[in-house]
């Protein structure tokens, strides 16, 4: 366990959660049995298709919407309701969504944002979940330029606990790779609340 020491955030990463055998073993799991979609999204008024797959699984009738793009939490599976269970006993929080990206390879990215839809509420805790290659997960503050980039590899089996003030003061970003990549699957444990 490894607390990461920045302002206006409470970010802990746990480099080997998982050991390499469950960790090989989710991977395929989660690239055979989830049903990856590739949507479109709307970035300053364009839609375009994202450059990654996604998923959402979770309990029966929740919804999260981000971009311009809304989805119906499909019901947990085997691999995904195990893996929640392991990681809300470090969180302490019982998480009731899943939003799943798989990177295909190093020209799949995520983009600068922050996790701070209302839905997440105030102080959201965030629980990412990584198997596959590892892929830099960055970070830079939004007020404190000083700061600048700041760079955490995240590899096969490791978890990512984001709580606190952390996506009101930080936004985060998987960027683009010309390294010759395999396969990243990153699973984000949320709390959703519908009012």
């Amino acid at each position: 366990m490894m607390r990461i020491n920045l302002p206006d955030a409470d970010i802990t990463l746990f480099e080997n959660f998982f050991s390499i055998v469950e960790s090989n073993e989710y991977l395929q799991k989660l690239l055979n049995e989830i049903n990856w979609r590739h949507d479109k999204i709307k970035i300053f008024g364009k839609e375009i298709f994202q450059p990654r797959l996604t998923a959402l699984y979770g309990d029966e009738g929740l919804e999260y919407t981000y971009s311009g793009l809304r989805m119906q939490s499909e019901p947990w599976n085997y691999p995904l309701s195990f893996i929640k269970n392991r990681i809300e006993n470090i969180a302490g929080v019982a998480f009731t969504t899943c939003l799943l990206n798989l990177y295909r390879d190093g020209k799949d990215s995520m983009g600068w944002h922050q996790d701070n839809e209302k839905e997440l509420g105030k102080n959201p805790i965030i629980a990412s979940v990584s198997f596959g290659a590892m892929r830099n997960f960055q970070l830079k503050h939004i007020h404190q330029h000083q700061l600048g980039t700041i760079t955490i590899p995240l590899g096969h089996g490791s978890l990512l606990l984001m709580k606190g003030p952390t996506q009101h003061f930080w936004k985060h970003q998987i960027p683009k790779t010309k390294k010759p990549l395999s396969a990243r699957i990153n699973l984000t444990f949320r709390r959703l609340r519908m009012e």
